[in-house]
């Protein structure tokens, strides 16, 4: 099984650069026992060069916190730790570049962790409307 479980979600781009999310289990590697989350680059032939932020909403007030996103011990294989308030609406906005692509992903976080139903993969980074759009949707319940 192991990084194979990683198929769970990802946008299908004709072999190009992208995200695979997953549940901490799926790395098979201890340390990403307490993530939230781990990702996984796909069709990136060197070290792919990737970023996150916490991207929400609590009390109407639009919040930003830059994430660690720890490298796991297999190459590509990234592991992402709640490091935001638990109050609100929020979702992880992943970007990533691998020479001249781009890969980006919007994961929504509920009560019970990531949302993969309506996680979104990009072959570019997302947009602030994206994000936007995902952070109503979560507050219009998307995230229950």
């Amino acid at each position: 099984m192991g990084i194979a479980a990683f198929a769970v979600a990802a946008f299908a781009l004709a072999e190009g650069f992208t995200f695979t999310i997953g549940s901490p289990v799926a790395s098979q590697d201890y340390q990403a026992k307490a993530a939230l989350f781990v990702f996984r680059t796909q069709s990136c032939s060197e070290k792919a060069q990737v970023t996150g932020t916490a991207e929400g909403l609590v009390k109407g007030e639009r919040r930003s916190v830059t994430l660690k996103v720890i490298p796991l011990t297999k190459p590509g294989v990234y592991a992402v730790y709640q490091n935001w308030p638990a109050e609100g609406e929020w979702v992880v906005n992943l970007k990533g570049t691998c020479a001249n692509a781009s890969a980006g992903a919007i994961v929504p976080i509920g009560p019970k962790g990531f949302i993969r139903e309506s996680s979104k993969f990009f072959s570019r980074s997302a947009t602030n409307a994206e994000i936007e759009e995902s952070l109503k949707g979560m507050a219009k319940g998307g995230g229950k």
